[in-house]
């Protein structure tokens, strides 16, 4: 049988055939993949890099800084895309490859879609070990690029031309798939990328990719809605697999239909809107006293598109009902076989379709719902007090929260943050009325995410104000995307809170009975102690940027700098110690059983008496 072939490097395959795949938004086909973040080097500027360059007006190639900030900047906008849409990113073999692992692993705890191209050694090995190269003693077949495997959905290493086309295909379908999404690596050893190969023709075929909507069992079905017709106190616990299918609208029409309060997780917020009566907000360790009071006297928990992890549950000592069931909904079985929870393996949207319509009638007690308004409006009361505004020298992170969402809050807004204090502040007090309107990186809790997170947020989402709150902590770790954001005129506003060090690992260590140790600058071992002058540092990279001394005054450069064509950065110093002290739970950080201080063997004690409320299996 003849197959009509065209001769293309291996490289040139990789890059026509990510032009070829499509999905469908909002009635319209589009390219699936938004875009490639490229650094290159020796190891894949001949081969990926020529081929990029020949498609670059389908497939726009974007200039890094650095390859996990570019990376984190990909894993944004697939999320911010709600995983419709997502991105590739190539760097050389070597540091540039390694540098991207960490966004690997961010990716693979958030179940978010990513596609990395590291170039690696050479297949033939004749210039061996080429420059950069891993070289293991005891197995030539390992490179640096291994280290990808345990932090990847699917991992192949490419060492003859041909070989990409079934890893192609492979990859499109983790990609995409709701329940194995995450990180694809496929390995380029470099001289394989300029290796031609006659490949046919119809591997370049257009292919439109859609959301797969799994269909329940029904026999699971049947056991869920006779387990919620039994409940007399449930509620929903809202994840992040119901923003990815899109079931916000469905999500609220079940929990009016019968009554039942939803709680969010990080990765959930924003799934209902937060005036919506329903909607008790966060849950667990960085839970609202609404939310919390009720999941401790709650007999069944609805659990949505959820990991249910430590931070959810608080450390599984949050749930104090004896009769407490769990109904895990969700499209990966990992997911919902934790906890000897029923397993109700099915697409969210589907999901409460097919429940509600099995319930019938059913609504909750009327106390029931009636308690959890009742809570919610106590909590908002405390919320409004802890945002308030002051002209304290030293403003907590809640009263800066409650400038931004003042002056900048509305619904066309994104929040975007990701590690320290701030997102457990965010988690109560953020007001998000719109699916997408609060974007958190928590499951991985990634310092330096933030900057990058901001820029691929706006790739993704050009019409929306993207508002980036971050630590000086964070910022130190990873700040150069300030840069690409200015180059692609991608602009987003930065608000830096700048309390001289880690204020929320600081804050912990006192609470498990530690010193003030290494966490505060103050507190590191130091010669002197460094004065950055954070507004001149951002500007030094193009960013329109502010110092201001107080919360009015943040409040007026948030609304002075709103509508400025680039990048602003606004600075302002906060107390590293004050924290909302509504709401909240404990979380299991072992404090050690020996120690010589007083303070230590205090918080031992409190310890070892919190972990009595665990439920353990």
């Amino acid at each position: 049988m003849s197959q009509k072939t065209v001769r293309l490097t291996m490289a040139q395959a990789v890059a026509r055939f990510m032009t070829r795949q499509m999905t469908v938004i909002d009635g319209k086909r589009v390219p699936i993949f938004g875009g490639v973040f490229a650094i290159f080097g020796h190891g894949n500027v001949a081969g990926v890099g020529e081929a990029l360059y020949a498609i670059r007006e389908t497939l726009p190639t974007y200039r890094a800084q650095n390859e996990q900030g570019m990376a984190n900047a990909a894993i944004a906008f697939a999320k911010a895309s709600f995983r419709r849409r997502f991105m590739a990113c190539t760097s050389s073999i070597g540091p540039g490859a390694l540098n991207m692992v960490t966004s690997a692993a961010l990716a693979h705890v958030n179940r978010l879609p990513v596609l990395f191209l590291p170039g690696d050694v050479f297949a033939n090995r004749r210039p061996d070990p080429v420059l950069q190269q891993v070289e293991s003693f005891g197995d030539a077949t390992i490179s640096a690029n291994d280290c990808f495997r345990p932090v990847s959905r699917y991992f192949d290493r490419i060492t003859r031309p041909e070989q990409i086309i079934p890893a192609l295909r492979r990859t499109m379908q983790v990609l995409t798939d709701p329940a194995d999404c995450g990180p694809v690596t496929l390995s380029l050893c470099q001289d394989v990328q300029a290796e031609a190969y006659d490949y046919p023709e119809s591997f370049f075929d257009e292919k439109v990719w859609v959301p797969r909507r799994i269909e329940p069992d029904l026999d699971e079905l049947a056991s869920a809605i006779e387990l919620l017709k039994s409940a007399k106190k449930p509620i929903i616990i809202a994840g992040g697999g119901v923003l990815y299918s899109e079931a916000t609208a469905d999500l609220a029409v079940f929990a009016e239909k019968h009554g039942i309060p939803v709680v969010e997780t990080q990765a959930g917020k924003s799934a209902l809107a937060h005036s919506h009566p329903l909607n008790m907000g966060s849950v667990g360790v960085t839970g609202t006293s609404a939310s919390n009071a009720l999941a401790e006297e709650t007999d069944l928990v609805l659990a949505i598109g959820s990991r249910l992890q430590d931070f959810t549950t608080g450390s599984w000592a949050l749930f104090k009902n004896d009769e407490l069931k769990i109904i895990a909904l969700n499209v990966q079985p990992f997911d919902a076989g934790k906890h000897n929870g029923l397993p109700l393996i099915c697409d969210a949207r589907v999901g409460l379709n097919r429940m509600s319509g099995g319930l019938g009638g059913y609504t909750v007690d009327r106390s029931w719902t009636e308690k959890a308004k009742a809570g919610k409006a106590e909590w908002m009361a405390a919320a409004d007090k802890a945002t308030a505004t002051t002209n304290a020298a030293l403003p907590s992170d809640a009263q800066v929260i409650g400038a931004v969402q003042r002056a900048r809050g509305g619904n066309k807004t994104t929040l975007v943050c990701a590690a320290g204090g701030l997102p457990g502040e965010l988690h109560k007090l953020w007001q998000a009325e719109e699916p997408g309107g609060y974007h958190m990186e928590y499951g991985f809790s990634t310092m330096g995410y933030e900057v990058a997170g901001g820029l691929g947020v706006k790739l993704a989402r050009p019409e929306r104000d993207v508002i980036v709150m971050v630590g000086d902590g964070s910022y130190m770790m990873l700040n150069s995307e300030i840069a690409s954001s200015i180059m692609l005129g991608a602009k987003f506003t930065i608000v830096l809170l700048d309390n001289a060090g880690y204020g929320c690992i600081n804050r912990l260590q006192i609470e498990t009975g530690g010193a003030n140790f290494n966490n505060l600058l103050q507190d590191t071992h130091h010669v002197e102690l460094p004065q950055i002058d954070f507004a001149a540092h951002a500007a030094a990279m193009g960013a329109v940027t502010r110092k201001v001394g107080s919360i009015p005054e943040l409040e007026a450069a948030l609304a002075e700098t709103a509508n400025e064509a680039r990048t602003t950065v606004i600075v302002i110093d906060t107390h590293p110690l004050i924290t909302t002290e509504a709401g909240g739970h404990w979380w299991d950080v072992a404090v050690p059983e020996v120690s010589e201080r007083e303070q230590v063997k205090v918080a031992r004690e409190g310890y070892e008496k919190a972990l009595q409320s665990q439920r353990f299996g």
